[in-house]
């Protein structure tokens, strides 16, 4: 067994100064038997923990439980580190999924924050992808730049000059007529809610969520990337508007699910390309094809 980085020793014995610790990097346990999810990075990989602390100490402020707790993070001058709470996971039940979309609706998404404006105040990463943030007054504005950065990443890339384009042409002709008139609040998201990133308790089935890039911006935008690549109980929408109807106009939802997907497409196609460039086009023709 490996021996814990002493970066780690010694933020835990803050915690509990006398207790010894074993385990293999993340879970550690405690001589006492508390356990914990730690992690060290790399140089480059700072500000990637960054967002992800920031993240997670949002949604526990918003939600309490149901996210890992930060217990500390920073660097060590060369190491990023975070330490959080350890939770025993499981998958997903039907009745924690509908657990989670209440909590979603009535902690989650009526949470807008200090600074009552969409976007966020440090970098977060999507995967492996940087999103830049910032502070918007307005949800089409945030948007708007969101998959801006996404096709700044694509064009520096290469290989996708098509795609981008019609992107841009998807900023300009949709993005201000679908979601300009929109009565959106900067609500706090989790930012990458797919069924990798929800579990549930093993001891209590209470949901739990994971891995966040957060920002504030559409409630509706969280609910995207669960549809795209399934795996996520239809009770969990079912619960989900059951306490937080759909945005008027109710017949435009499906377009902007749409939209609120192309952002994942086209962080995949950023990520792996192949496939998700042409599913990311296809998106992007039924827009601007729409009546809007």
């Amino acid at each position: 067994m490996k021996s814990v980085p002493a970066v780690l020793l010694e933020h835990l014995h803050r915690v509990e100064p006398d207790a010894e610790f074993t385990g293999t990097l993340p879970h550690l346990v405690s001589s006492s038997g508390f356990h914990y999810f730690a992690k060290v990075g790399s140089e480059h990989e700072e500000e990637q923990f960054v967002g992800e602390a920031e993240s997670l100490k949002h949604i526990v402020i918003a939600a309490p439980g149901l996210a890992p707790r930060v217990i500390t993070s920073g660097s060590d001058g060369t190491r990023p580190y975070m330490i959080t709470e350890y939770k025993n996971l499981t998958s997903l039940s039907d009745a924690a999924a509908r657990r989670l979309g209440k909590r979603l609706a009535t902690e989650l998404h009526q949470y807008n924050g200090p600074e009552k404006k969409f976007g966020f105040g440090v970098a977060t990463y999507c995967g492996a992808t940087r999103l830049q943030n910032g502070w918007f007054d307005s949800w089409d504005a945030c948007y708007s730049a969101m998959i801006g950065d996404l096709l700044s990443q694509l064009t520096k890339k290469g290989g996708f000059a098509s795609l981008c384009t019609k992107g841009e042409e998807v900023r300009q002709n949709v993005i201000p007529k679908l979601l300009g008139s929109l009565e959106a609040r900067p609500v706090l998201l989790h930012g990458d809610l797919w069924s990798g990133n929800m579990g549930a308790e093993a001891t209590s089935g209470e949901p739990v969520i994971f891995d966040p890039a957060s920002y504030y911006g559409h409630n509706e935008a969280d609910l995207a990337i669960a549809r795209i690549f399934g795996g996520v109980h239809q009770s969990f929408f079912e619960a989900y508007h059951q306490h937080l109807p759909k945005t008027p106009p109710a017949e435009q939802y499906d377009l902007r699910q749409e939209i609120y997907q192309l952002f994942h497409y086209l962080n995949h196609t950023l990520l792996f390309g192949g496939h998700y460039s042409s599913s990311a086009e296809r998106k992007m023709d039924d827009l601007l094809a729409a009546a809007l």
